[in-house]
């Protein structure tokens, strides 16, 4: 199925994530792009495949109304089942050969480097369109999450691809990890744990145009 969001990686900005289950799940994402998402990702760890289907195929004609990819979390199948842009794929997750081949050429497939640089110039040749690092700052996602240093950005730009910063992440402390190399900051809680997602998201997306 061909995707009806965007599949061109954006240049840089906020990559948001959606944080499980939420009755007004939609609602808020449409929320958070009109904030001025550069990226979404749809991360549900439940096993409602019903449920995932359903939500997953709501989320790309989202995205394609603002023409931002919408990412998948960990799973290349339906990713592929809804035409999403990409998947992401974490060290357990499957390799990037098995999920070019599922979801083809122009599909964006990001990997989770965590606080390795020896992992990221592996997956850089694999093929990888983007390496995500960190947890840099403690989270409330993962709170037992391997931490990173800003220092690992800088050194990852010898790989020329785009980076992505993670790990409690706020409008706050953006700004050092934007200077040290990233290309994109992630954000779950900075933006869909917050009364205005759709504020929040602005806040974020505007530590790029400064």
């Amino acid at each position: 199925m061909r995707a009806s969001s965007s599949s061109k990686l954006p240049a840089g900005g906020l990559y948001a994530i959606t944080d499980g289950p939420r009755a007004d799940l939609l609602d808020v994402c449409e929320a958070a792009l009109r904030g001025g998402v550069a990226l979404l990702q749809y991360r549900d760890k439940t096993d409602d495949q019903g449920r995932r289907l359903a939500e997953a195929n709501a989320l790309v004609t989202l995205c394609g109304r603002f023409d931002v990819p919408l990412i998948v979390n960990d799973d290349c199948e339906l990713a592929a089942a809804v035409g999403a842009a990409g998947v992401h794929l974490g060290e357990h997750d499957g390799d990037i050969a098995a999920a070019r081949a599922r979801l083809g050429d122009a599909a964006i497939i990001g990997v989770s480097c965590y606080d390795s640089l020896e992992r990221a110039r592996a997956l850089a040749v694999a093929g990888a369109d983007y390496l995500a690092f960190g947890a840099f700052h403690p989270s409330p996602t993962k709170p037992q999450a391997r931490r990173a240093r800003p220092e690992l950005l800088h050194a990852a730009r010898e790989l020329r691809l785009p980076l992505v910063a993670i790990g409690g992440i706020t409008q706050d402390n953006a700004r050092d990890l934007i200077a040290a190399g990233a290309d994109f900051v992630a954000a779950i809680a900075g933006v869909f744990a917050q009364p205005d997602a759709e504020s929040a998201a602005r806040r974020y997306a505007a530590l790029f145009t400064k």
